[in-house]
């Protein structure tokens, strides 16, 4: 279960040093197999990634890990304009949503709240309409996901700026009409580290009522006119239920050449104290996996005990 902190730590896609292992393929391994033995073996791996789920859950409930973002490509090359597939075209189909299903209950039951983060080729506010559709068409795929785990979040970035940003922001709003509610009620969006900032996105997000996942690590990269702070508690509004952060440290430090950068761990001084006394969900960012946010959540409790010491 879940430990009584008010920080989720969330843990992303993939493991370090756990015999834990998604598998995928690719379309040239594909393309030269006939369809029917292509969509066997499509559903062998859509099965061992089912249950390779079921056990990243256990992992996450037996470490109070409280979070766990779920890979965008559980159901391999779903949604390709060639290979895609319904999962009932699957020899497995049935069972590959039976064992998606015991993965929402397991989650309930251990209070492990589930999300997804499409690639960055979903983009909803393209001018080119075939990359908004392939954009919708993953959306919907990983929101079905969603609704067999019970994930509650599909995260996706702003997209890219055009050259004219409101603009931009404004076909993205338009685009939302293409979306199934089974999308709307779980889409989220995250401020980046190049193009959009929390005060672009935020009057978006208010307008069409789409939670805003704060990236504090994108905001120190790509600053606007409001302190973290402010973007902290602005994103909180923003929110119907318990609001999902990012984080993330520059593998060089702050003076490096490449901020952006993620590195293997999260410098306990990135994480802001005024984030320890709200609710929230933190997915950690950080290329060390599971070893990185056990190793941040030590620190986290650590510094916890030390402020409850303090104040007696």
């Amino acid at each position: 279960m879940q430990d009584k902190s008010s920080i989720r730590l969330g843990l992303c896609c993939i493991f370090t040093n756990q015999p834990i292992k998604f598998r995928t393929t690719t379309v040239k391994s594909l393309s030269s197999m006939h369809r029917t033995d292509a969509l066997l073996k499509l559903s062998n791996i859509c099965l061992t990634n089912a249950k390779e789920l079921y056990k990243s859950l256990k992992f996450c409930a037996a470490n109070n890990i409280g979070c766990f973002r779920i890979n965008s490509q559980i159901l391999p090359i779903k949604t390709h304009a060639e290979f895609g597939y319904d999962i009932h075209d699957l020899p497995d189909g049935v069972n590959i949503v039976r064992l998606f299903e015991e993965c929402r209950e397991y989650s309930k039951a251990n209070d492990i709240r589930t999300s997804f983060h499409p690639d960055q080729f979903v983009v909803m506010n393209s001018p080119n309409p075939d990359v908004v559709n392939r954009s919708i068409a993953e959306l919907e795929y990983q929101a079905q996901v969603a609704e067999w785990v019970g994930a509650d979040v599909v995260n996706i970035h702003g997209g890219g700026g055009y050259g004219n940003k409101p603009e931009a922001l404004t076909r993205f709003s338009q685009n939302l009409n293409r979306l199934s509610d089974k999308v709307r009620k779980r889409l989220t969006l995250e401020n980046d580290d190049v193009t959009y900032t929390p005060s672009d996105l935020l009057p978006l997000c208010i307008t069409e009522n789409i939670p805003l996942v704060f990236d504090i690590h994108h905001h120190r990269c790509n600053q606007d006119n409001i302190s973290s702070e402010e973007a902290t508690t602005k994103a909180i509004e923003t929110w119907d239920r318990e609001p999902m952060f990012h984080i993330s440290s520059p593998r060089q430090g702050w003076s490096g050449a490449k901020p952006r950068q993620h590195h293997d761990f999260i410098d306990i001084k990135d994480f802001p104290d005024y984030w320890l006394d709200s609710k929230l969900t933190v997915e950690v960012e950080a290329k060390a996996k599971e070893v990185a946010v056990l190793k941040l959540k030590k620190q986290i409790m650590t510094y916890s005990h030390q402020e409850s010491s303090n104040i007696k």
